[in-house]
């Protein structure tokens, strides 16, 4: 089972790597603009899930908000350390 912890260090990796081929690159490499729409897709399908799904599709969609979030952390240079200052 991966954390978020783990998840953001794999993410990291791969940005550092710079793989074209991996998406994680390509989402980075499209911007801020690009990936705040993600989040806001994320977060809209996160409210949906929860209100009219079961547990398991509230489940995956969280973990997708969540890795679209990371991704946003990395194209802004954010680390888990300056977010979890605010938790």
């Amino acid at each position: 089972m991966k954390t978020f912890d783990d998840l953001f260090e794999e993410l990291s990796r791969k940005v550092a790597a710079g793989d074209p081929d991996s998406g994680t690159v390509r989402a980075v490499e499209a911007g801020i603009h690009a990936i705040g729409k993600k989040v806001v897709e994320e977060a809209a399908e996160v409210w949906m899930a929860a209100e009219y799904q079961d547990d398991e599709a509230a489940a995956e969609e969280i973990s997708q908000l969540l890795y679209h979030l990371q991704v946003m952390m990395l194209a802004r240079g954010l680390t888990l350390t300056d977010v979890y200052r605010y938790l």
